[in-house]
């Protein structure tokens, strides 16, 4: 047996998570195994076994496996169990104090966009969206923030396989106008939702990229219509930009300040 086929059983688990998630596509077990080099059945067996275990799904009845809730879990835990947790947290302090709004990051899973760090407004009127809230996908800023990040094809099947809720008059309910708005956001870089979540609530989300330029999470401002119109809420884009690209440098990089992906 060479090197390859002693490679303990857990390591080979984490090669092939590894692999899943420097891909931006499904990939099926032969394609993982391209660089693993194992016995075809070895890696057969551990995607499946990782399949069962919840950290990976396979891509509707297709033979091509991704990542899913349980791994996303696991490195979001990772990720909060460190500093990067105190730094992302006081970047969204930063841009509350300027903006005087709360301040949201969101990321995507199975069940919409979830809140997982947020910093409330001081003021004593406000919408409450706490940690662990999830919200949809097709009418919220962080949502289509998302949304706008997929590649053309991938965000046509999306929006062709989910219900788009009616939950405000405004909310998107026709798919073409839906795509066609999810287009404009890729375009400028920004998203916005003008009560189509909640009546009397506004709000603009940028997307976090890694290093690579794929979306990880969503930076999002949300408030009141009384005090965030539909126009001024626009005059908050360049904080949460620039917000954006240091949650990118502190999320991404290593202790010596070098990109921990490269």
């Amino acid at each position: 047996m060479d090197d390859k086929a002693r490679i303990p059983t857990n390591l080979r688990t984490l090669l092939i998570l590894e692999i899943l998630s420097s891909s931006d596509h499904p990939l099926t077990a032969t394609e993982i195994n391209q660089d693993i080099k194992l016995p075809k059945q070895t890696v057969h067996r551990l995607c499946n076994t990782l399949v069962r275990a919840g950290f990976l799904t396979q891509l509707g009845s297709s033979k091509r496996y991704q990542p899913a809730g349980r791994l996303r879990d696991l490195s979001a835990g990772l990720l909060d169990a460190s500093r990067v947790q105190i730094a992302r947290h006081q970047i969204l302090v930063q841009v509350a104090r300027e903006a005087r709004e709360t301040v949201n990051f969101v990321v995507p899973e199975e069940l919409g966009m979830s809140y997982i760090d947020r910093v409330e407004t001081d003021w004593a009127f406000r919408i409450q969206l706490p940690v662990g809230t999830h919200v949809p996908f097709h009418c919220t800023a962080s949502g289509k923030c998302f949304l706008a990040s997929l590649p053309t094809r991938n965000r046509r099947a999306f929006v062709a396989s989910m219900e788009l809720k009616k939950l405000t008059e405004q909310t998107h309910t026709d798919p073409d106008k839906l795509l066609a708005e999810l287009k404009e956001i890729s375009s400028k870089g920004y998203s916005l939702d003008r009560e189509e979540f909640l009546d009397g609530m506004v709000a603009i989300s940028v997307p976090v990229t890694d290093v690579k330029g794929r979306f990880f999470a969503a930076l999002a401002i949300h408030g009141p219509i009384q005090r965030l119109s539909h126009e001024t809420v626009l005059s908050h884009q360049g904080t949460l930009l620039d917000a954006a690209e240091q949650l990118r440098g502190t999320i991404f990089s290593d202790e010596d300040g070098n990109d921990a992906l490269n």
